[in-house]
């Protein structure tokens, strides 16, 4: 035995060498670009605020649409009626306050008087006045150019017929 060397001892042999990614950057470090990419971004924005904006003109002509139709069937079935002489029919379309001014005889006995049309063209609502312009065609041919006043009724919130041409 030699005693002038200390003992050996035995480690096992280094792991395998794994590469280890360096760390990220630190700030300061400038990106592979300028700037983030924008192309295309101002016709993204410009798209989506025309899809919008055509999305509420669609809507309010919708709706415009709607209030016409509503007011179309009310004037049409009120002037059927007259022009039938069902004027029990056409009293039961009137607005609150005309029936509070005429009662259903009266009504009657004043539409009875008035001269007969035989056809009549109903166009738009005037939403600021409430008003929907009425040609009326007579047998001979002429033709009188009048206004609906429309009212809304309270509880339904359809529209009524107040007057005619007046």
């Amino acid at each position: 035995m030699t005693y002038g060397q200390p003992p050996m001892q035995y480690a096992p042999p280094p792991p395998p060498a794994v590469h280890v990614p360096p760390p990220p950057p630190g700030p300061g470090v400038h990106p592979p670009f300028p700037a983030p990419p924008v192309e295309g971004r101002g016709r993204r924005i410009g798209l989506g605020f025309g899809g919008g904006l055509a999305a509420i003109i669609g809507l309010g002509l919708s709706i415009n649409g709607s209030i016409n139709e509503q007011a179309h069937a009310v004037v049409a079935d009120y002037l059927d009626a007259v022009k039938d002489g069902d004027y029990d029919g056409a009293y039961g379309q009137l607005c609150r306050s005309s029936k509070a001014q005429e009662t259903l005889t009266e009504f009657e006995e004043r539409v009875s008087r008035e001269k007969r049309f035989t056809s009549y063209e109903i166009g738009d609502l005037n939403l600021t006045t409430g008003e929907v312009p009425v040609a009326l065609t007579y047998a001979g041919g002429d033709v009188d150019h009048t206004e609906a006043q429309l009212g809304q009724n309270r509880t339904t919130g359809q529209f009524e017929v107040c007057s005619l041409g007046e």
